[in-house]
């Protein structure tokens, strides 16, 4: 098994769409309700949500990781320092990021 899709729904498809193109996601599919990206042999799907969906993810530990090479994952720590992103941890692994709706997400090279 391997994973199709993972959708993130967000109550600003723009600011979210803008986050993940900066940090190297291409987008393959856009309309006015969703963004199709390309994360490897799978699709990050951002989604418009309904106002009456909630969005508060900024204490969840929940984690979406993907798969980077360790010269991809300094990279991309030293382009989020360049955008004055914060971190939300790391391993010698894995860097954690909130995006900007607050979801954990991870980018790892660690060795399965």
């Amino acid at each position: 098994m391997r994973i199709h899709h993972v959708a993130f729904r967000t109550h600003d498809l723009p600011r979210l769409h803008a986050f993940y193109t900066s940090l190297g996601f291409e987008t393959t599919r856009r309309d006015a309700r969703s963004a199709w990206m390309r994360a490897g042999d799978a699709v990050l799907m951002l989604e418009q949500a309904e106002p009456e969906e909630t969005q508060d993810l900024s204490a969840s530990k929940e984690l979406c990781a993907f798969h980077v090479t360790a010269e991809e994952r300094q990279a991309l720590t030293a382009k989020l320092q360049a955008m004055a992103h914060s971190t939300d941890g790391a391993t010698p692994f894995t860097t954690y990021v909130r995006d900007p709706d607050g979801r954990r997400v991870g980018f790892s090279h660690y060795p399965f």
